[in-house]
């Protein structure tokens, strides 16, 4: 038995019982059947995907597969419990499944903030940015719990923030802690943009505190892999037509466009695996399994004789 598949029974039996339907009656097998079935479902992508109707292309690495944009936020919020996004799509590790306990994955999106100046990269003071993020995250946490999230803290960075000027890529990573237990395992978030155009790429690694050092393997090939297309690049930019944006490197890392998103948009980053996704967003996930087990019951059940 998977390690979270006690859970995941736990948690049908008492929306069996909510249902009026006998909890007996679903067994481990048939959970292990219509888990299989959500699997499956995924239509993994590997070689080369466009991105953002053609403004990108996405060259999947050796060893990894994408899982489209409407699956991805399938699995954002429906199977791991975050509010509604826009993902681009995600990218899993070949052998990682978005239903296991200990998964892990790249998330891709675009974010349309206009054209990044990076003349200033050099200026920033890189640890006061972090104790900004601590200060905001402290001061939003009261209306997050209101409204039924977990309490976030900044831990601190768990890879100081790079930005490379030829390339034009910025990455760092934060170590976060949800909820209060100071003693429950950590989230990962690293941080990945792609300078563009009009806006930035941006892929998020979520995962636990024991994946960062596997991640930061991985990023050289994940920045490899992505690229702007032309008429999109960074050198594609003209200054008597495209607008430049309100934010700089710095206010990148210190997380001024999540800010415009609202305050929520930082729970995109933090992984909910299914285990925990059941007890905040899991109604998807039991609409799908009583709707599959009314159909293998009533196959004809809506259909004319």
């Amino acid at each position: 038995m998977k390690n979270w598949l006690a859970q995941l029974t736990f948690a049908v039996v008492l929306c069996t019982a909510a249902n009026s339907m006998s909890a007996q009656s679903i067994d481990e097998d048939y959970i292990n059947h219509l888990l299989d079935s959500i699997e499956q479902s995924f239509q993994w992508k590997t070689g080369s995907v466009p991105l953002g109707d053609g403004m990108a292309t996405l060259q999947v690495p050796a060893g990894w597969r994408y899982l489209p944009s409407d699956q991805s936020n399938f699995v954002l919020s429906d199977l791991w419990g975050n509010p509604p996004g826009a993902s681009l799509g995600m990218l899993f590790p070949e052998k990682v499944s978005p239903l296991d306990s200990n998964t892990w994955a790249f998330d891709i999106n675009f974010e349309s903030i206009g054209y990044v100046k990076d003349g200033d990269a050099d200026d920033f003071d890189y640890k006061d940015i972090l104790k900004n993020l601590q200060k905001e995250a402290e001061e939003v946490n009261p209306e997050r719990v209101k409204q039924g999230y977990d309490a976030v803290k900044i831990v601190g960075w768990a890879s100081e923030p790079y930005y490379d000027k030829q390339k034009k890529v910025l990455h760092w990573a934060k170590e976060i802690q949800f909820g209060e237990d100071a003693a429950a395992p950590h989230t990962l978030n690293y941080d990945v943009r792609v300078l563009g155009r009009k806006g930035v790429l941006s892929m998020n690694a979520i995962g636990g505190m024991d994946r960062v050092q596997e991640v930061k393997s991985q990023v050289p090939a994940i920045l490899s892999s992505v690229a702007f297309n032309e008429g999109h690049r960074y050198q594609d930019f003209d200054s008597n037509i495209d607008e430049v944006a309100a934010w700089t490197i710095g206010g990148l890392v210190a997380g001024k466009v999540l800010a415009k998103a609202g305050f929520f948009a930082i729970i995109l980053k933090f992984i909910k695996p299914i285990l925990i996704a059941l007890g905040l967003g899991g109604a998807a996930v039991w609409r799908f399994i009583t709707g599959r087990r009314k159909q293998e019951e009533f196959p004809n059940d809506g259909q004319s004789s």
